[in-house]
């Protein structure tokens, strides 16, 4: 029971014993030596608000021990908020309303002994022992701090306690082997578990904490109802209910609180993980998750871990220490928790010792005393050794194990306060095959070992001067790969660029027909045949596609964007033929069966759904719409609705009539060469027949008059504004400046956009804009995900932002520069995958480039001029013109929306009016 077996634990795992030689041992038997029997008198009352009250007499000395246990400790916190029960522990000795000084003022001057409080995962108890005569006043402090404590918590106390418990946290881990309970914590318990984080928290946790937070938090677990208070000493029981009555029994009771019962977090397997530390030797830690406090396996295992390491002529100290002399300290027991245990074995190796010899003569004796079970001698000597701990303990009345610790552990884990007894009793007759059948059932899996080495000492050498940095040197001009071209026999146009150096093939065949194509049809019907592509085929359904292409290492996508449909295989080279064979049956051969259709239009209707309930996608959704207008191509709404209404017919003269061969590209970028690829492609595609439709002259969209929309997303955590305009479609001679208007705007993450949101004020993760390319007209857009609270102030700096670089800040020659350095310097780097080259290919295809235009573009952004990039600025951004999305919680945003005199149309995730 944690009484004494955490404190023995504790001792064993950290202290180092003096290696003398053990004595032999004197010839005892099974039978348990001659112990008197413990009994803690007591007696017990609740108040009518809830406070239990256990009094013991011991009239040895006038004093009494004064012990309040409130029932929460870190298992209570919610994510976010870990350390909170150890923060308020440390708050509670700040002072209370009427007496608002630091407590142990007030203690020391009373001669208080044995004072002190502590967390633990399940329980947060103050304790002192006091002189009789000033056990009124403690009992005066301890229940204003009970009942008067909010008041006197204000920002300065919670800062100056935040940062104890900092520095608390930073001592602990600059201990030597200070940082493995962290890793242990972590590794032997599921984040989502009670006991899944440290009693001390996270540095972010406390950093979050506000004073609303911890104000909350003590209402909700220190009333009277969640508490025990143990007076033992020179007291009676009626003496202590008039004293408590009077001081305790006005406190309100507290709400009712959730109680977590036994999770005992059984692992499997052996899992390990190292580390390493600034120790002076290698340490090994071995944990099992076993039962919590109270239970027969929980007595049993601490016997066992008793038999390992109790005293130098325990099992594991005559091996490792003073036989094999390859350990220099060795510990084993169980750390009692309520609802789940550890039961533990800690070895320091000796040093330039050898960690797996030692952990290999652990294992024989551990796997010996599992197998054979410990001897009638050792029992008795543990039994012998845990009753005389507990004898010895019960002498004093307060602190760490006294009677008063017992009486309110026993009561506040186990609902009585003598139900130590039971596992007292449970000691007593212990016998050696109860102990082995508990190793048996905890200690034979779900082992995690965790071995600190020490951290090696390392020298330096001379440095370099770091007063000036380095330039950069010249660098290489960044050239596009070489195409080479060819044409198979169905008009299929064929661009390859040759890259030998992993043994792999990018295939993307461009369809001259995307989103734009399905203009007056249903909503989502490009996207839906597109993707069905691979959904099955006339020969193959969409499970043996996909079983087949994992078999030879491959995968087939497909997407579209406005103007053009893509569909793509990655193979291997030595996998190419079987590929192309599967790759050529998608493209040729869709089967559309209804059945997969009818799944397929499920699948998009939830994805639907769930977009409406995501504030970037919800925002991604509306807002084409509202800058294209419903009725052009590019401003299309795929909804429940239309995905529902698409038929098999649909989708079949949809691709009959744009997914066809004649017209299409093929880009390949990869491992062959055009003679040993194209007779393949021409067995496997050059059968194929069919024209695709015709093209339809680029979309023109004439630009609205701007507005501001309000999605309401009750409860969001943030609020994303979105706001766009419609662009002149794409022109070579100012592409270039645009890109560098763009990245000094909103396209890199040093952009002004972002820093003005993310960096200087701290209410944004990320802001970006850019232009969604098209061949018609483009849409110019910037996003912002932002604090709730500060959504006006952030629409404000963003609409600054917008007015202030096509006005009063335009572009300077600094951030110029840096963005043609940033846009010409990173192209090579954007080139790194076949993937990615196949991209750029793409783009040249799709918006008629020449083959050149990566080759000169470097040269197009290094002449942008700073009248240049403002004058693309002016060109893009238009204020009259822009639409504004913000989505969020509407009660919380839209009043300060107002203020700034926005007319605000409220519609709803499908872009309708809300009344």
């Amino acid at each position: 029971m944690k009484l004494f077996a955490s404190a023995a634990v504790a001792a064993l795992l950290l202290a180092n014993p003096v290696l003398a030689a053990p004595k032999p041992a004197a010839k005892v038997t099974g039978q348990l030596a001659q112990l008197p029997s413990v009994d803690i008198p007591y007696t017990k009352f609740t108040l009518a608000n809830g406070l239990t009250v256990i009094v013991h007499e011991d009239h040895k000395a006038p004093i009494v021990a004064v012990n309040v246990w409130y029932h929460v400790g870190s298992k209570n916190e919610p994510k976010g908020r870990t350390g909170f029960a150890h923060l308020f522990e440390h708050l509670m000795f700040n002072g209370s309303e009427n007496f608002n000084d630091d407590w142990f003022k007030a203690l020391e001057k009373l001669g208080a002994t044995d004072m002190n409080g502590t967390t633990s995962e399940d329980r947060t108890n103050y304790f002192q022992n006091v002189p009789t005569a000033a056990l009124d006043q403690v009992l005066w402090l301890e229940s204003d701090r009970m009942g008067h404590l909010v008041g006197a918590i204000d920002k300065a106390k919670l800062d100056e306690q935040r940062g104890v418990v900092q520095n608390e946290k930073r001592q602990g881990e600059n201990q030597p082997y200070g940082k493995v309970w962290d890793v242990i914590t972590a590794s032997t318990y599921d984040a989502d578990h009670p006991y899944g984080h440290t009693v001390i928290g996270e540095m972010e946790d406390l950093d979050a904490a506000s004073l609303d937070d911890v104000k909350t938090w003590f209402k909700t677990y220190y009333g009277p109802a969640n508490a025990t208070l143990v007076l033992a000493g020179d007291i009676t029981p009626a003496e202590a209910k008039a004293k408590v009555e009077k001081y305790f029994g006005d406190i309100p009771s507290g709400p009712p609180i959730a109680r977590q019962k036994a999770w005992t977090a059984k692992r499997t397997g052996s899992q390990r993980a190292e580390m390493q530390d600034r120790v002076p030797q290698t340490r090994i830690y071995k944990i099992w998750n076993v039962p919590g406090y109270g239970t027969a396996e929980s007595d049993y295992l601490a016997l066992l871990g008793d038999v390992l390491v109790s005293d130098k002529t325990s099992r594991l100290y005559q091996r490792l220490v003073y036989t094999d002399q390859t350990a220099v300290n060795v510990g084993a027991g169980v750390n009692e928790s309520e609802i789940g245990s550890q039961f533990m074995v800690t070895i320091t190796v000796k040093p330039g010792g050898d960690p797996a010899a030692v952990e290999k003569a652990f294992d024989e004796e551990f796997q010996r005393l599992l197998r054979d079970g410990p001897t009638p001698e050792e029992v008795a000597k543990v039994r012998t050794l845990s009753l005389s701990n507990f004898v010895r303990g019960v002498e004093r009345i307060g602190g760490f194990g006294g009677k008063s610790d017992i009486l309110a552990e026993s009561q506040v884990y186990l609902g009585a306060p003598d139900a130590y007894k039971t596992s007292l009793e449970r000691i007593r007759g212990a016998t050696a095959a109860q102990l082995q059948a508990a190793g048996k059932a905890w200690l034979t899996d779900g082992d995690f070992t965790l071995t600190v080495t020490p951290f090696p000492t390392y020298t330096t050498t001379a440095g370099v001067d770091r007063k000036t940095m380095p330039e950069v040197g010249p660098t290489k001009a960044p050239a596009f790969v070489k195409l080479e071209r060819a044409t198979l026999s169905n008009g299929i146009k064929v661009i390859l660029a040759e890259r030998h150096e992993t043994p792999q093939i990018q295939f993307s065949m461009l369809f001259d027909a995307g989103v734009a194509a399905s203009a007056g049809d249903k909503a989502g019907l490009t996207g839906v045949t597109t993707s069905m592509l691979t959904e099955g085929t006339t020969h193959r359904d969409g499970l043996t596609i996909s079983r087949e292409l994992a078999q030879l290492g491959a995968g087939v996508g497909s997407g579209s964007g406005l103007d053009f449909t893509q569909v793509s295989l990655n193979t291997l080279t030595t996998t190419l033929d079987p590929a192309l064979a599967i790759y050529a049956d998608v493209l040729q051969n869709p089967a559309f069966k209804p059945e997969d259709l009818d799944r397929f239009k499920k699948q998009n209707i939830a994805a639907i759904q769930q977009a409406k309930q995501n504030p970037q996608a919800i925002s991604g959704r509306v807002l084409p719409v509202l800058t294209y207008g419903a009725g052009s191509p590019y401003g299309q709404l795929t909804t429940e609705a239309s995905i529902a209404s698409i038929t098999r017919d649909d989708v079949v003269r949809f691709q009959k009539t744009w997914l066809q061969p004649q017209g299409a590209t093929l880009v390949v970028v990869g491992d062959t060469t055009l003679e040993q690829l194209l007779p393949k492609l021409e067995a496997q595609l050059g059968g194929w027949k069919g024209a695709q439709g015709k093209t339809k002259p680029p979309v023109q969209s004439t630009p609205g008059k701007g507005a501001v929309y309000l999605i309401d997303k009750p409860g969001a955590q943030q609020s994303v504004i979105a706001a766009g305009n419609l662009v002149p479609p794409r022109d070579p001679n100012d592409q270039a400046a645009l890109d560098a208007f763009n990245s000094v705007f909103g396209g890199d993450f040093v952009s002004r956009l972002n820093m003005n949101l993310r960096e200087d004020k701290h209410w944004s993760y990320g802001a970006v804009s850019g232009i969604r390319d098209a061949r018609g007209s483009r849409l110019f857009l910037l996003r912002a995900p932002v604090q709730t609270d500060k959504t006006a102030e952030s629409f404000t700096e963003a609409r600054k932002e917008l007015t202030d670089i096509i006005g009063p800040r335009p572009v300077t020659p600094a951030e110029l520069a840096k963005a043609q350095n940033s846009l010409t310097l990173s192209m090579p780097g954007n080139w790194e995958t076949g993937g990615a080259v196949a991209d750029s290919i793409g783009e040249l295809i799709n918006y008629g480039l020449p083959d050149s235009y990566f080759d000169e573009y470097p040269a197009d952004v290094r002449s942008v001029t700073v009248e240049s990039a403002t004058a693309a600025a002016k060109k893009v951004i238009k204020p009259d013109e822009l639409v504004w999305v913000i989505v969020g919680d509407r009660a919380v945003i839209e009043p300060k929306l107002k203020a700034l005199k926005l007319d605000i149309k409220v519609i709803d995730a499908d872009g309708k009016p809300v009344q």
